[in-house]
C-alpha cells in the first residue's frame, strides 16, 4: 500500500476543532487582543497589553494579561452587548483605575 501524502489528499479547508479543544478560547483571545490593539492605536490606553488567557466563570470572563501593571480585567456577561464591546468597556474601566506611572 503506498504512503498517502496529506497535501495530495484533495482536502481543502481549515482544520476542524475536536471535542474538548480550545478552539473557542483561542477565538475569544484573538478577538480580545484585536480590541486591545485597536484601543492602543486610538490612544485610549497608554501602553500595549497582551492577552495571556481568558477564563470563564458562570457570569463573567476574566482576561489575564502579560503585564505587570494590569494583571486581569473582568468582563461581566451582558445580553445585547457584543464580546468586543464588553472587552472594550472592561479594559477602559480597568486602565482608568490605575495609579502611578503607566509606561515602562
Amino acid at each position: 500500500m503506498p504512503d498517502i501524502n496529506i497535501k495530495d489528499s484533495g482536502y481543502i479547508g481549515p482544520g476542524r476543532p475536536q471535542v474538548g479543544s480550545t478552539f473557542k478560547t483561542f477565538t475569544l483571545e484573538a478577538e480580545a487582543q484585536q480590541v486591545l490593539d485597536e484601543l492602543l492605536c486610538e490612544t485610549l490606553i497608554p501602553f500595549a497589553l497582551r492577552v495571556g488567557k481568558i477564563t470563564k466563570a458562570i457570569d463573567a470572563y476574566t482576561i489575564h494579561f502579560y503585564d505587570s501593571r494590569i494583571h486581569t480585567a473582568r468582563i461581566s456577561l451582558t445580553k445585547g452587548h457584543s464580546f468586543r464591546d464588553l472587552v472594550r468597556q472592561a479594559v477602559l474601566s480597568r486602565v482608568a483605575r490605575i495609579s502611578g506611572p503607566l509606561k515602562k
